[in-house]
């Protein structure tokens, strides 16, 4: 199983985001490859250990790991996996200010900023049944790559560090800082040579197509991350990521709830009387249940493990069937004398102390 995000760094799940943060940095400045040059074992460290960051300083991401742990980030390369150096050093070096401890990993060190991609952003509609069984889909991606033929130089203005250092005098002293290249925007190079179907940063766009593997039990509105499928960087940066949000299509006869699904089955009053065999629909298929003599409308039968996974892998719901006895509205003179006479009878007259539950009973034991 996949390494606790809270171990990884040393922290309670109750730690703030300066905790957090501190843990971090502290846990990379020892992994740091510059630190530990060849050290396979350190490099790994030195990824998990940013991984974790990623998703607990993010406070959405954060709620959802707490919530459903790995699995809300799995499938297709979502959430805080498949990080790579360059993901790391792009996103995450300005944790460690204008330098790093002498090592040339961070801030005005050594190793050549790299400019990430922006990202793109697609709403994925799914049926009840894919979201209970999980689904792999194709999705047509119009994405900025780089032009065949382009070229690069290294930029003039920053020498290719993506940064320009400034040295001012102030009243506490000589103070350096330094900013993005604006000549480049901070990729460390510029356009030697591109092609006519090229834009000013050597790119155009390209339509491909992605595969997304959606796990089950993905809910409407959740958000999903697929790496590197963004739009592309001019020169030598990273892709953005493709961020998929998930539409939920409402079912026609089922009603989701968390994990639990409801189905209002109509029946008959004679159904009710002499009891029945219906067949219903399920998100894996038809399933015939079977009705017993003398049900109560509101009487509430429970399928187990027939609603949606847990998107932590931790069981099913249930189907909760709400039986509702169906009054006919007209009447002939036949079915009319019928039921005036039974108007009469004690098997026809209502019964509440004959041992049927509440309607609140029933509710209550619908969430117990």
């Amino acid at each position: 199983m996949k390494e606790d995000f809270y171990d990884i760094l040393g922290l309670s799940k109750n730690a703030s985001e300066a905790e957090i943060k501190k843990a971090y940095r502290k846990k990379a400045i020892e992994y740091h490859p510059d630190k530990n040059p060849g050290d396979k074992t350190a490099e790994e460290k030195f990824k998990k250990a940013a991984e974790a960051y990623e998703v607990l300083s993010d406070p959405d991401k954060k709620a959802r790991y707490d919530q459903f742990g790995h699995q809300a980030f799995e499938g297709g390369g979502f959430g805080g996996g498949g990080m790579n150096m360059d993901d790391i050093f792009s996103q995450f070096g300005d944790i460690f200010g204008g330098g790093f401890g002498g090592f040339g990993g961070f801030g005005g060190g050594g190793r050549q900023r790299r400019v990430k991609g922006s990202n793109l952003r697609i709403r994925v509609k799914l049926t009840l049944e894919e979201i209970a069984n999980g689904v792999e889909k194709k999705i047509k991606v119009k994405r900025k790559i780089q032009a065949a033929g382009t070229t690069y130089k290294t930029c003039g203005t920053c020498n290719g560090t993506g940064q320009v250092t400034r040295i001012t005098n102030t009243i506490l002293g000589r103070m350096q800082t330094a900013t993005t290249c604006s000549t480049c925007g901070g990729a460390g190079q510029s356009i030697d040579h591109r092609p006519s179907d090229a834009d000013a940063q050597g790119l155009k766009v390209s339509e491909e197509t992605v595969s997304i593997k959606i796990p089950a039990g993905v809910e409407d509105g959740m958000q999903l991350k697929v790496s590197g499928k963004g739009n592309e960087a001019p020169g030598n940066g990273i892709a953005g990521d493709l961020l998929v949000a998930i539409e939920e299509v409402e079912h026609s006869e089922l009603q989701r709830e968390g994990n639990n699904l409801h189905y209002d089955l109509y029946i008959s009053f004679s159904e009710a009387a002499l009891g029945a065999s219906r067949e219903i629909d399920t998100v894996s298929g038809k399933v015939r249940i079977k009705i017993e003599e003398g049900v109560q409308s509101g009487k509430i039968l429970r399928l187990r493990g027939k609603g949606i996974p847990s998107l932590n892998g931790y069981g099913k719901g249930d189907l909760l069937v709400h039986v509702n006895v169906w009054t006919p509205k007209t009447l002939n003179k036949e079915q009319r004398e019928f039921f005036e006479k039974m108007a009469k009878d004690d098997h026809f007259r209502p019964n509440p102390d004959s041992g049927e539950k509440s309607f609140f009973e029933k509710v209550k034991d619908m969430f117990s």
